[in-house]
């Protein structure tokens, strides 16, 4: 009767045991279910946010090199030629190429009717050969889509609004979805002229999303799987087979009533549960010593990574001009520059030498890109413009040559923004080039900083076999000049905005006539107060300069 007891007490903990073991393998597979539709819908939602974002963004950059091969000044010109004159030519090839490169649908100029808007006039238009639209001809006359756009003309003609965009996903005739950024195109009055839109099609943001969501559904399901067949292993392992071995003991026991001929509960308690937990806790130290060795390895491997980043980033910073005063002999001007790498390693640089004892070159630049990539475009970017600055001659000549270089090997199509300068000291001349760089921030004796605005050009490696032209200025004593990267003005905080314009002259103008480095220490001040704390997307970079006159 006893032994009948025991044997029936054993049968149910087994049964017992197994049926936890379906609830454990169920609530795993519940749970990774759960966690995966939860991570599909939020990675989804970001995901369509940042690519939405990227994306209109990289529409906008189009459209601004696009504008850049335009000259407003000629929107006339180009429509009484009706497309025949040899400038018009170079300048549609020119947007073609683009439009190829960009891979964006449509690149089209537009002259709305003043006042009402109701229609515009065809400038120029190309298309992606993939595309299946048939650009207009040049003096094209069409009515305005919708009101949508209609209010777009108005704020970039009446309002100076830089950029507009329509997204359009109904009512297209047969047309797929797509996005449209429109920015102005000016004269040298400053006046606008013009606008340039680009088209791209919506179908690439589609199947990101939904190669996206594919992948995070398959992988939860894979991982489902092999955490129902993990732990469905380890439990018939560690819980229901000593559970097993006791009940089969049990009853030969209870049906022999002798004693074992082997030792069969060696390595297991006669109490089950304790026995199965100093199991799991046997196996878990051997996970553990595995895990912690694995641990160790996969530390060392980042530390190693990590180290060679860390001699990347000093190497980086090493190429810089980092000490200053950088001329203690000097008194004729003062300088100094900052970089904050978003990452390990940046895309900006800047860099000011003497050319000669009486000629200063300065330099402030942004590559396209981020990390590795663009730090090592960076480095040779910055080697080619200080060697052809050696060589003399005019600011533009030099940087068509350097750009002409960059084109010849590019296979990741990197651009660079740049401003590039050469003072003459002992008069304050000067002849500057902005290829498609930020505006400088100038600020005569006594003064405050203002912005200097000018028509900018296309950036150096965006397109091959561009010239650019340098403009002159003049400093007089105590003048200050202060350049800087997109990561300034597009600093972000948590809510997402912008650091702007606005902020930097304020930052700027909290003491005027600093020196140039209190001046950039209190922008940087200013900018970390803005994002507090918010993960940096871009690289800080800014460059100031005082000019003191000739003798000082």
């Amino acid at each position: 009767m006893l032994y009948s007891l025991y044997y029936y007490y054993m049968s149910n903990i087994v049964i017992k045991t197994r049926g936890l073991s379906s609830r454990i393998i169920f609530g795993t597979v519940f749970l990774l279910l759960i966690f995966g539709i939860l991570q599909s819908l939020t990675g989804y939602a970001q995901f369509t946010k940042s690519l939405t974002k990227e994306y209109n963004e990289s529409a906008f950059r189009t459209a601004e090199t696009a504008a850049t091969l335009m000259d407003g000044d000629h929107i006339q010109d180009y429509l009484d030629s009706e497309g025949s004159s040899d400038e018009y030519q170079l300048m549609a090839k020119r947007l073609y190429t683009l439009c190829q490169k960009q891979n964006v649908t449509l690149i089209y100029a537009i002259c709305p009717d003043p006042g009402t808007y109701d229609e515009f006039t065809l400038v120029v238009s190309v298309k992606n050969e993939k595309s299946d639209y048939d650009p207009w001809p040049i003096g094209y006359r069409r009515k305005t889509t919708n009101e949508e756009y209609r209010g777009i003309y108005a704020d970039i003609y009446e309002n100076g609004l830089e950029r507009g965009t329509v997204l359009r996903t109904e009512d297209l005739s047969g047309k797929e979805p797509h996005i449209t950024s429109l920015i102005p195109i000016k004269n040298s009055k400053d006046e606008v002229t013009a606008i340039l839109c680009v088209q791209r099609p919506m179908e690439e943001l589609k199947e990101a999303r939904r190669g996206f969501l594919i992948r995070v559904l398959f992988a939860t399901l894979l991982l489902s799987l092999l955490a129902s067949i993990s732990t469905y292993f380890f439990l018939k392992k560690h819980f229901v087979h000593p559970m097993q071995t006791v009940t089969r003991e049990a009853q030969r026991f209870a049906k022999e009533n002798t004693a074992a001929k082997e030792d069969l509960l060696k390595n297991i308690s006669k109490i089950s549960e304790i026995e199965t937990l100093a199991e799991s806790i046997d196996r878990m130290e051997l996970d553990t010593l595995l895990f912690v060795e694995k641990l160790t390895k996969m530390t060392a491997e980042n530390k190693r990574i990590s180290t060679e980043l860390s001699i990347a980033r000093r190497i980086q910073a090493a190429i810089l001009p980092n000490e200053f005063p950088p001329f203690p002999g000097r008194h004729d001007f003062d300088i100094y520059a900052s970089m904050t790498p978003a990452k390990e390693v940046g895309g900006d640089f800047y860099d000011f030498f003497l050319i000669d004892e009486d000629h200063l070159g300065l330099v402030i630049a942004d590559v396209s890109g981020k990390g590795v990539p663009a730090a090592l475009f960076m480095m040779i970017a910055k080697l080619l413009i200080k060697l052809r600055a050696y060589s003399g001659g005019d600011p533009g000549d030099m940087l068509s040559d350097v750009s002409g270089t960059l084109c010849e090997r590019n296979p990741m199509e990197l651009f660079v923004t740049c401003w590039f300068a050469i003072i003459t000291l002992s008069t304050g001349e000067g002849y500057a080039v902005n290829a498609g760089h930020e505006h400088p921030v100038l600020r005569h004796a006594d003064g405050n900083y203002e912005f200097v605005k000018y028509k900018h050009l296309i950036p150096l490696a965006a397109v091959d076999g561009i010239s650019y032209k340098s403009h002159e200025f003049k400093l007089l004593p105590g003048d200050s000049v202060f350049v800087y990267t997109d990561g300034v003005t597009e600093a972000e905080n948590n809510e997402n905005e912008l650091f702007g314009e606005d902020r930097l002259l304020a930052g700027l103008n909290l003491d005027p006539g600093a020196d140039p480095e209190e001046s950039l220490k209190n922008v940087k001040k200013e900018i970390d107060s803005f994002v507090s704390g918010a993960d940096p997307f871009d690289d800080i970079t800014m460059l100031g300069i005082r000019y003191n006159g000739p003798g000082r």
